[in-house]
This record gives C-alpha cells, structure tokens and sequence, in this order.
C-alpha cells in the first residue's frame, strides 16, 4: 500500500519520485511554489518581504535547473545534478554536485564576511557574562583576533575553492570548523557557529567535485618558501613600526603592535601625518603575503617539463604509420608538441598546454576502438590539473566522438583536397593556370620531386637558404597542419617539390607528407625566393599534383581556407555578412584570397571543426588556438618545454604556408 503512494525509483539519470503513481519533477514542486506566492499575493496574504522574494526565487529556480523535463522531446534526457540539469556524455564522468564549487565559493565569501563583521561588533552582553564563567577574558580576545585572519584566509581559499581545487576544500573545511569554535569562544555566537559547521559539511558531501590535484609539496621545499615570504614579511612590518615608532619604545611594544597591525587589529602605538597609513600598508601586506602563500600551495599540477623522450616520439611515429590516414595525422610528430597515449598504447594524441587549455591537434590517431577511451583519459588528465579541453582541426568523422566529451563545435574551414586522377589542365576554367605554367616552363623552370631522405647535402642548403629568404627574420607558425622545419633524421619519408630556374638553381619547393592507409599527401610547406616570376607557386602545386600522380598519389591536400564555404556558398543571411566581413578582413589575414588561391586547382573540400569546452570557455580557447598557431605577437607567446633533442639541424624553423584552423589565418 506504501509503495503505491509513495515510491522512490533509483535510476540511472537520478532518483525518481513517484506520488500515488504520478510521477513528481523538480519543476512541478517550483510551479507550486510560485503559485502560492502568486494566490497569497492576490488575496493580500502574502507582502513584499524577504521570505516572499526568496520563495519566489526558489519556485523560479526550480523550474528553471528542471527545464529539460517541461518539453515533452526532451523529457528524461538530463541526469540531475545540484544545478542545472544536464545531458550526460558518454566519455565524460558525471558528477552530480559539479556546481558546487562556485557555489561554495560565493557561499565561503558570505561567510568570511559574516565572521568578520561578527568579530568587529561587539559582543552580545549577556552572552559575553556568560562565556566569562567558563574562560579568562584573555582567552575571549584571542578567539577575536584569530578569528580575523581565519576569515580572510578563508576569502582567499574561496578563490580557489571556485577552481576545484582540492587543498583549497580541505583548508576552506578547517577553517570553517575552527571558525565555528571560534566564534562560540569569542562571544557565544552559535548562529555563526552553526552557519559554518553547515557550509563544513556541505562541502566534504560535495568532495568529489574538487577534483583539481597540486605539485607536490615536499618539507624543504615548502619550509623554504614559507619560511622565505612569512620572514621577509615580518621583517618588513617590524622595520617599519620601529622606524615610525617612537624614539626608545620599548621591543615588547613594537613587536606586539606588528602583530596586531598585521592582523588587522588595533595596537597600542597609533601613528600620525606622514606614518598615520602605516596600519593600512601593514594590514595589506599581510594580506598580500596570505595570497602569494595560497598561489604557492594551490599550484595544480603541472604538464610535462620536457617534450618527449626519442622512444616516446618513436612510438606516437609508429602509431601514425599503421593507423595515420587522416591528411593531419603525420603533423602529429611536430618537435613542439606532447603526446598522451592510451592506456594499451593504441592511440594517442598530439597536444599542447596554452592559456590553461589542453589544445589537441587534429584528430586522434590510433585503432578506432581504442580512441573513446584516449578521449577520456584525456578529459581526466585535463580535470586533474585544472585545464579545459579544446581541439584544432577535428575532422567531420571524429567530430561526434569528440562531443561525447560534451565539446561543442565551431565550423571554421575546409581542407582543399585535389583527386589527382581527374586534375587536368585543360579547359578553359583553368586557363590562368595553364597560362602560369606556360610562362614558367618558357622561361626555363623546371620542377622535380624527391624524396627528402634521398636529397643530397647541397640541395638541402639550398632549400634552407630559400627558406630563411621566404621568412625574412619572422617567427615560427603552425600547430596543427603542418610540420615545425625540415627534418631529414625524422621526417625522411615526407616529399619534396623543387622548383629550378634556367640556371639548376633552386627557387622554390614545396614539402608534401603522407598519409598512410591512403594514397594521399599533404601539403606542409610552400616557400620560394621573393624574386622569382608571378606564377611559381601555381607551377609548383601543378607540376606535383602530376608528379605525385606518377607515384599512384590520389589524392593531394593543399592549403586549408578559412570559412570557405560561407564564402564560397552562404547559406542565409548571417552567413552572407559574415561572407562581406571576410571579404574586408582579408587583406590582413589573407582569408578569402587563400580561398581564390586553392579553388583554382577545383579541390574537394573538407570541413574542420574548433571544438571547446562550453561557449564560456570559448574566448579562453580562441585565444589558447591563436597563441599555438602563432596569431599573436611573439612576446606573448608562452614558454615552450625543453627538449629533449637536439636543436634542428637544416632548415631553421620555417615559418609554415598553411593557415591556423582559426579564423584567422598565416
């Protein structure tokens, strides 16, 4: 009979309620809050108060974090959490208090200030009588001066607390059971005190969402450092109150007055006209002290130090020849980039930490079974040191694997792909072209294609020389489509197009990598000296696409175009502004000319996709993907690991010719 009235259903998306067979949602219980507010109100039972109000806001709130179950198409899709609720992903572990950290930050700051403005008012009388019974006076004014810095300690671990930092809830937990001790001590405040014990609790219930590790804090190290910046502070603060103090005070006097001034207490020394903000400076830097303290003890972990080791580099390039058919896959072996493979070692990723961004590049490489469980290795090893997940260049195929991470997509161009087989010259759509061909092949340019392992020491100078010419003293670019210089050690099996004048003299070249499991290369570098005649450039990529062509190539990958089909093809109104807009940018960022450039060769195009982590941390990942694909200025680049290796040894570090996967291109 129990069970027919009232029934609690364990399911996979969260307990279900179910009252005299009716099955009860979150919102149901919000709509009749809101309607007694409402009948109350109109029957002038119910005023303008702060019961009113917060009854309003909860009915609200229920509604809201419970809108999924009002649309009937998107009933019983959201699992429950202590927010919002929200669709679980396959890839991702769910955790159901996950809000809970911001909300116990903004919760530790209310109650931080709660304590504070509690230990500077004055004590309640009866309450104060009462406590004398039990404890000396003394005792009641040290309950109210550590009361002080407890409170502001918790203030700065609420900043840390919003991270999901796990030392941060351990110290925010103490502090707050010491402050509800405190603050029965200092003046028998049990509402303060019960406050606290419940935020305590409240947080150790919702400890598995601070899931945010540290570095390791080892004795010396941490005994140094706090020894380092708690000695010089004091040192500081003494040396000042001594100064301004006046003359033969005695040691007790000023060291008891540093204290208090530090603690934000009143001191027996009061200081006038040039010193009279002496208390205020002291009072800051402690706080300052406390803040640089925290940093130090909240650092999460770290990446790598150093980038991978030659067996690490030699495994990911054997994951890429057995399993690197994507025309991204072989830009995977940049120098530049860390690895993280899965658990049997079957796939891995290329990856970089920007801006406290995982940025992956391009699509996972590896067996197809193996990459949904790379993928969630990736998102715990993000989580565990406070990163976000993001991705460049994702492919159209793995672009639904990467949003069971819950990564939304962003469309930001296509890759040029050129079937070699049907590449013809003729035609009058290609006539520019052929007509560029022409004119080179008169003026005595020849192009040959070679295998870089095979190309011989004075050549390879040669292709440095016209690199370094191409560069002209400009910084390094690329990330994700193309590789970092020309390696002839590790990158042997990659192609080049040389392109020689009358003369034998080499002008320009073009390097190709492969794609294995497929009959395609792709494009990685184009340079050629800045005197060289209009139309080299379009003689090189023809003259490849032939030759590859003789070595059974199919398929041939040119320069990847931003947003190339909102230019190209539009497909409403937005779109066709955005196309103008593109159009106006191009001449810095070289946008839709790229485009012209590569529809000339009639490719077929692939989308790319920028995937980030919820449309909040979007601008944090935009600017992660510019830093990486070297769109921002150089000195705001950050520090790259140490390698392992040797520096380069042939060409140095040419700037790449194919374009960021971000809007905004080479």
């Amino acid at each position: 009979m129990r069970d027919r009235i009232f029934r609690l259903e364990r399911h996979p998306l969260g307990l279900r309620l179910h009252l005299a067979g009716l099955r009860i949602h979150e919102w149901h219980l919000g709509a009749a809050v809101l309607a007694a507010v409402a009948v109350g109100a109109a029957l002038g039972r119910l005023h303008v108060t702060l019961d009113a109000v917060l009854a309003a806001a909860a009915g609200v709130w229920l509604v809201a974090k419970d809108w999924h179950d009002l649309v009937p198409s998107h009933r019983d899709t959201a699992a429950w959490t202590l927010g919002l609720h929200r669709r679980p992903h396959a890839l991702r572990t769910l955790r159901r208090a996950d809000p809970l950290p911001k909300l116990a930050a903004i919760g530790a700051v209310g109650v931080a200030l709660v304590n504070l403005v509690s230990t500077v008012t004055p004590n309640v009388g009866w309450r104060g009588h009462a406590l004398l019974e039990f404890e000396p006076l003394a005792a009641m004014r040290l309950s109210h001066a550590i009361a002080v810095p407890a409170a502001a300690a918790l203030l700065v671990a609420a900043l840390y607390l919003a991270r999901r930092r796990r030392r941060a809830l351990y110290l925010a937990t103490s502090l707050l059971v010491a402050l509800a001790v405190l603050n029965v001590l200092k003046g028998l405040d049990v509402e303060e005190a019960l406050g606290d014990l419940a935020a305590a609790a409240l947080l150790w219930a919702g400890r598995s969402s601070f899931y945010v590790e540290h570095e390791p804090l080892t004795r010396r190290g941490a005994a140094r450092a706090i020894a380092a910046v708690t000695g010089g502070m004091l040192a500081v603060a003494g040396m000042s109150v001594w100064i301004a103090a006046p003359a033969h005070t005695a040691f007790a006097t000023i060291a008891r007055t540093t204290g208090d001034l530090l603690l934000w207490q009143s001191a027996p020394l009061t200081f006038h006209d040039e010193v009279g903000r002496l208390g205020l400076a002291l009072g800051l830097l402690s706080a300052g002290t406390l803040a640089a303290a925290a940093a130090f003890a909240f650092r999460p972990l770290r990446g790598p130090r150093r980038l991978p080791d030659p067996a690490t580099r030699a495994a990911a390039a054997r994951l890429v020849r057995a399993h690197g058919s994507d025309t991204l896959a072989y830009f995977k072996l940049r120098r530049d980039k860390q690895y993280l493979f899965s658990d049997d070692g079957r796939a891995f990723i290329g990856y970089r930490i920007v801006n406290r961004v995982l940025l992956v590049s391009g699509d996972p490489v590896g067996a197809e079974d193996a990459i949904p469980s790379l993928l969630r290795t990736v998102t715990d090893y993000a989580e565990r040191r406070g990163l976000t997940v993001a991705a460049l260049g994702v492919s159209a195929r793995l672009r639904p694997v990467f949003a069971q991470l819950g990564l939304r997509s962003l469309y930001v161009g296509d890759e040029a792909l050129v079937d070699t087989t049907t590449f013809s010259l003729e035609g009058r759509p290609i006539r520019k072209v052929r007509q560029s061909v022409s004119r080179l092949e008169k003026a005595g340019y020849r192009a040959e294609i070679r295998t870089l392992a095979d190309i011989d020491e004075e050549t390879l100078r040669a292709l440095q020389r016209v690199s370094a010419e191409w560069r002209a003293g400009s910084a390094e670019r690329g990330f994700s489509m193309a590789l970092e210089d020309v390696r002839r050690d590790e990158h042997g099996d990659s192609v080049i197009a040389i392109a020689r004048d009358a003369d034998g003299r080499v002008r320009g070249f073009l390097q190709f990598v492969p794609s294995y499991g497929r009959r395609a290369m792709s494009l990685s570098f184009m340079r050629r000296e800045r005197g060289t005649p209009n139309g080299l450039v379009e003689f090189l990529v023809v003259r490849s696409i032939e030759l590859l062509r003789e070595r059974d190539i199919a398929e041939v990958s040119l320069n990847f175009a931003a947003f190339a089909r909102i230019i190209q093809a539009p497909r409403n109104v937005g779109e066709r502004m955005a196309a103008r807009l593109l159009a106006l940018a191009d001449r810095f960022f070289q946008v839709e000319s790229l485009y012209r450039f590569n529809a000339k060769f009639f490719p077929r195009w692939e989308p790319r996709y920028f995937l980030f982590d919820g449309y909040a941390g979007l601008p944090r990942a935009a600017l992660a993907g510019l830093r990486a694909e070297g769109q921002v200025p150089a000195f705001l680049l950050p520090r790259q690991p140490r390698s392992t290796r040797e520096p380069p040894t042939i060409a140095s570090r040419p700037s790449s010719n194919r374009t960021s996967p971000l809007p905004f291109p080479s």
